[in-house]
């Protein structure tokens, strides 16, 4: 096989670009999309689906987002299957992410397309399919895409090396994402409010699409990966991997982190207009804020790991971020302006972010790759597919719990009560992991 080479970790790090674009644009702005405040109304911003609570509490919105989510999470173990045991003649991840990546950015911009211009339960059928869709889309590409990680990734530099490089690509398209209000003003003039936001997602999805088809054309993935494919059925081969005791604590503590994350993604613009009383379009700078800041930690946090180990600074980046997230929830109450506050937390945040945005992937290599060893069964596809199949069932948890918990009180309270659960569930994802046995894993992929 040939050597791995930085140039070619940045060009498949490049896919992660495009693909966390499609999903910052869902994750950040479906619901502020579909569920829009007062401002937002007053704006110009168009009610499509029926609002209010429906059932226990919960909006259509957020049914919508959960079931898209839950469907997601399903799937995860189903298409990690399929690319374990492929036989394709190219590989066993490239052909998957080849053939999905222009139905993903198409399925992405009709997520916010409506067929009638008016509140209706139409439209959330509508939304339902096309949220299906969208996450059948991104499983088929993000699960072989994820899969290749450790088969490019063979040593414990090149590891780390390639989860940095896939979480810069990652932030990058998450910050693209947040300037979608910023780009929209541009052609609100011409094409109004709501056609404004359409014609940037549509422009941004294109721009998606590009990036995801990069490594898929660039990569030969037969020269860097063993592509014999395995044997084992999806569900005998999803039920060793969470039998997997390592695995296992990791996952405790991820899904709860990913509860907590998507609470508040969710609610950042929410967080911003209620609660700082600024514009929509300041979430695109204090992200950029936060991202830059965190990029500034990523080289400290690639060499650090290295020494210390990646379960101590990951423990540490859940406990610091729980303090971001109790902060958040007081914005406006901290007797400084909305900007100063909104810095104030984009600085704070950047720093566990550097560390949550590399290390994880590297954590899930180290147990994949431990296993492979153990059981001399290549399964790396479905260690990222159950890995993604918990959190998912975190995000879908955290959909519903946002979108109901938005809806107490007056005055932005709920957007605060979302922030402090959040803070109290990183809090915890954290302690879980302290149970993690990081030396046992070492030891095992020692030559």
């Amino acid at each position: 096989m040939k050597k791995v080479t930085n140039k070619v970790l940045w060009i498949f790090a490049v896919g992660q670009l495009g693909w966390s674009l499609l999903s910052g644009i869902v994750v950040n702005w479906l619901v502020y999309f579909y569920q829009p405040n007062a401002e937002n109304i007053a704006a110009g911003q168009t009610l499509f689906i029926p609002q209010g609570k429906i059932l226990f509490g919960l909006t259509v919105i957020g049914l919508i987002a959960a079931v898209g989510r839950l469907f997601d999470a399903v799937t995860d173990p189903w298409i990690a299957s399929k690319s374990d045991r492929c036989t394709h003649k190219d590989g066993r991840r490239i052909p998957f992410m080849r053939w999905v990546a222009i139905p993903f950015g198409i399925v992405t911009v009709l997520m916010f397309v409506s067929p009638l211009q008016a509140e209706s339960h139409i439209n959330s059928l509508f939304l339902l399919i096309m949220s299906l869709l969208f996450y059948l889309c991104m499983t088929i590409y993000c699960t072989p895409y994820n899969a290749l990680i450790p088969e490019l990734g063979k040593t414990q530099k090149d590891r780390i090396n390639l989860s940095t490089f896939i979480s810069v690509t990652f932030f990058l398209g998450t910050a693209i994402a947040y300037l979608l209000p910023n780009i929209a003003a541009v052609f609100t003039p011409a094409l109004g409010y709501v056609g404004a936001l359409r014609a940037t997602i549509g422009g941004m999805a294109t721009f998606a699409v590009v990036c995801m088809l990069v490594p898929v054309f660039a990569i030969k993935e037969k020269d860097y990966a063993d592509t014999k494919p395995s044997q084992t059925s999806a569900f005998k081969s999803l039920s060793k991997t969470f039998a997997n005791k390592s695995f296992l604590t990791f996952v405790k503590s991820d899904i709860l982190y990913w509860i907590a994350l998507t609470i508040f993604q969710t609610g950042l613009p929410f967080y911003i207009t209620s609660l700082m009383k600024l514009d929509a379009g300041m979430s695109f700078v204090l992200f950029a804020v936060m991202t830059g800041m965190s990029l500034v930690f990523y080289a400290p946090v690639n060499v650090l790991a290295k020494k210390l180990g990646k379960k101590k600074m990951v423990v540490s980046a859940f406990l610091f971020f729980s303090l971001v997230f109790f902060i958040t929830a007081f914005s406006g109450k901290l007797g400084i302006n909305g900007i100063a506050n909104g810095l104030l937390i984009s600085v704070l945040a950047s720093i566990p972010m550097a560390v949550l945005g590399i290390l994880p992937q590297a954590i899930v290599a180290d147990i994949a790759e431990s296993d492979a060893v153990q059981t001399h069964e290549n399964r790396e596809g479905m260690f990222y597919a159950a890995r993604t199949f918990a959190f998912k069932l975190g995000q879908s948890a955290a959909m519903l719990i946002f979108t109901a918990l938005a809806k107490i009180g007056t005055d932005g309270f709920g957007y605060r009560v979302s922030a402090v659960v959040a803070a109290v569930l990183c809090l915890i994802g954290g302690l879980v992991l302290l149970r993690y046995n990081e030396k046992k894993i070492f030891e095992t992929l020692k030559p």
